[in-house]
């Protein structure tokens, strides 16, 4: 938590593929934040115990040993000679969140295992290796996934939750003093290997590549925990996952290569706020080697122009390492960038702290609709492995709603599941709805998405290793619905407004006489009526007012007493994510404050601000490449290929008229229409304010060709129906 080098950095080396935005260097303020952050990440425990960082060091020692035991032990057994047996060797690599120093207590430890080329990946490495593991008493929750896109041994060793991956070079005998950062240790290897290597690889080259590692990792920390409690950090949940993030970090780092880390996280927010996707994030050039091995160029690869946010990895082969990332996903981190950049902006004028920026996104809060997946198994081994497939598929589920509805239903996957105790080995994820921000709605317009889910439940079906008791239902969920087992202590939150408190809305959409309030159709318990239901409160989603009223002081109540607060403390405002209670200062000057606020005269400071921050935001634009176009080894796109939105591409080259969209395997079709069956244009422009779900059907499980049992007899499909009719028609009052 020192903070050794931070004022002994007057000229650092030139990192990076543009020059920096600014060589300033910390003031008294800088380094009075700086500690106050770094005190806030230790008192949110995010840095382990000393007996916690020797225990984790014991675990590595000990694994080391077992897998130059196992390397002799299949040596042998192959039948070498006793020189090669003796010469066998193996050796373990860590990397990610350890290898950078930016892991916290409980933390799994990602590490690799580097074996000779008679150590083979299936019969030896997840067979005999581990067939050992599972004899070791300290050896626990044994979880292998050799299917992976990077196959991984997973377990927990005398309580240290290990990632173990292989790798197979064309070495016979593995030295101690093996540089895997060298491009020769990638010849004759598969792309397993070449893969598995590139996490060490990776995570070597960024700390080669920042000027500051002290000034990284403590940045590093708090982006990571801020990603966290705002619910965008998971890559497998189309989010950004630790490498993502530390590669986002290093670049700031390079562009402010002199700052502290209150500066770089408020730089961060900045830079990223302002960054024009699908302009790519690197660390330094794309070079292609002698080796061949494909690289991320769009140019070369077309599948590369179809990605989202590239974040490009620095070690060869350079790879997008965020192509999870979705429409939707993209639009939820820009949003949470924005809502960074306006807190950092009113931190640097002293005037909130920290703990404002870090504040959890209320997701359970958010949204009118959602879909519930949820999943059971036999036994908790079966289960460990059915939300490891099931997770990697989630992904797929929201890239085929956004596509079969050409992107006009949105999705938010929230990026962890939810045990629920009163039914054991059960999990549940959830995934909120909304329509499309900005875009006006249809009377009758309906979203079917039946053909979408069971999509997804055929491509979940395939997994190689199901069990009998391994089961998937999704369904439709209203926000006053969802079960009680999500909130902390399994209570839901009692739904308060504060005093005086109203609701924010758009300026540009607001509507005098119509109110954010949208009529929810959905089943009861019996699946034998419908009921109509006022779901008021907020209205719409949180991140974005749809047509509200200049007063809209009575809307929370409905018919059930069903009303939720605003979000205590940092309300969010709908679109942008705007703070309407956050301080405001007349001298603010267009929303610039000095970068080097003095504690002892912050007005006097603040008269001067305009210029300063107006200068570096000029600088920042001429001297970052994403913000205006592509980086130079990417120029010539321009010519040929403008970046488009994925969605936008799928649904033009797919569409076969308005309203209907093959699927990936043309098995099903999708169709926007209204309620009285006829074919609705997708990019109509429709009006109304009021929400449906119409009944649904079937309850979604797995299909039984698979030899599952059904969870449920009766079926049930969510069918999202947008049904919009003005208040006056909703209520039988007119204006």
């Amino acid at each position: 938590m020192a903070m050794t080098g931070f004022n002994n950095q007057n000229h650092v080396p030139h990192l990076g593929i543009t020059e920096p935005i600014s060589l300033a260097g910390p003031t008294e303020y800088d380094v009075m934040k700086t500690r106050e952050l770094e005190k806030f990440l230790a008192d949110a425990g995010l840095y382990e115990s000393h007996e916690e960082s020797i225990a984790r060091e014991e675990v590595l020692g000990r694994l080391d040993q077992l897998v130059k035991i196992w390397v002799k032990s299949i040596s042998r057994a192959k039948g070498l000679n006793e020189q090669l047996v003796h010469e066998a060797n193996a050796k373990i690599f860590t990397f990610g969140s350890y290898r950078l120093g930016v892991h916290g207590p409980g933390a799994d430890i990602d590490t690799l295992c580097v074996g000779p080329r008679h150590a083979e990946r299936d019969d030896d490495f997840f067979g005999e290796l581990q067939r050992m593991l599972s004899e070791i008493p300290e050896v626990t929750e044994l979880h292998p996934i050799p299917d992976a896109h990077v196959p991984v041994l997973g377990f927990k060793f005398k309580g240290v939750s290990i990632d173990l991956l292989y790798a197979r070079l064309s070495l016979w005998v593995i030295p101690d003093d093996l540089d895997i950062s060298q491009d020769s240790i990638l010849q004759n290897t598969d792309d397993a290997t070449v893969r598995s290597l590139n996490g060490c690889r990776v995570t070597d080259q960024i700390l080669r590549l920042v000027p500051n590692i002290q000034s990284f990792r403590t940045t590093l920390r708090c982006m990571r925990f801020w990603a966290k409690r705002r619910g965008v950090y998971s890559n497998v949940a189309g989010f950004l996952g630790g490498i993502n993030w530390a590669l986002l970090v290093a670049r700031i780092c390079q562009l402010y290569p002199n700052a502290l880390p209150n500066m770089l996280v408020a730089r961060f927010f900045r830079v990223y706020t302002q960054w024009r996707w699908p302009n790519p994030v690197m660390l330094c050039a794309n070079e292609e080697r002698s080796l061949g091995l494909q690289i991320w160029d769009p140019r070369r690869n077309p599948k590369d122009r179809f990605h989202l946010m590239p974040i490009i990895t620095p070690a060869y082969p350079c790879m997008n390492s965020s192509y999870n990332v979705s429409s939707s996903t993209l639009r939820i981190m820009t949003e949470e960038f924005q809502r960074g950049y306006d807190i950092c902006e009113v931190m640097e004028a002293n005037r909130t702290e920290w703990d404002r920026l870090f504040e959890p996104y209320p997701f359970f809060e958010s949204y009118k609709n959602y879909l519930q997946i949820d999943i059971c198994a036999a036994n908790e081994d079966d289960l460990r492995n059915w939300k490891g497939w099931v997770e990697s598929r989630l992904r797929q589920l929201t890239l085929k709603i956004e596509r079969h509805t050409f992107n006009m239903l949105q999705c938010h996957p929230h990026p962890g599941g939810f045990p629920d105790k009163s039914r054991p080995f059960h999990c549940s994820y959830f995934m909120g709805l909304q329509r499309k921000q900005g875009v006006p709605a249809n009377e009758g317009e309906q979203y079917d998405i039946r053909l979408t889910v069971d999509e997804f439940k055929q491509s979940v079906a395939n997994y190689t290793m199901w069990k009998p008791g391994m089961e998937i239902r999704v369904t439709h969920v209203r926000r006053r619905n969802i079960p009680s087992f999500v909130f902390p202590g399994g209570a839901r939150p009692r739904p308060v407004r504060l005093p005086g408190e109203r609701r924010r809305v758009s300026s540009e959409e607001q509507v005098p006489g119509k109110v954010c309030e949208n009529m929810v159709s959905a089943d009861v318990s019996d699946g034998s009526r419908k009921r109509m239901l006022e779901d008021g409160g907020d209205g719409t989603d949180l991140r974005s007012a749809k047509s509200c009223p200049k007063d809209v002081s009575n809307i929370d109540a409905n018919e059930s007493g069903d009303t939720w607060s605003e979000i205590s403390k940092s309300s969010v405002n709908e679109g942008s994510e705007r703070f309407t209670n956050l301080p405001t200062l007349s001298s603010w000057n267009g929303g610039a404050v000095n970068e080097s606020v003095n504690l002892v005269g912050l007005s006097s400071a603040m008269n001067g601000a305009t210029s300063s921050r107006e200068a570096e935001k000029r600088e920042t634009e001429n001297k970052i490449p994403g913000l205006h176009q592509p980086v130079a080894e990417l120029g010539e796109i321009e010519e040929g290929f403008q970046y488009e939105d994925q969605a936008n591409i799928v649904s033009n080259t797919e569409s076969r008229g308005f309203g209907q969209s093959s699927t990936e395997n043309g098995a099903g079709v999708v169709t926007v229409m209204t309620s009285n069956g006829a074919c609705v244009n997708p990019h109509f422009s429709f009006n109304g304010s009021l929400e449906e779900l119409e009944k649904a059907t079937d309850e979604l499980s797995v299909p039984s060709s698979t030899g599952m049992s059904s969870m449920s007899a009766v079926q049930k499909k969510p069918v999202i129906r947008l049904n919009l009719t003005s208040m006056a028609k909703a209520t039988g009052t007119s204006n």
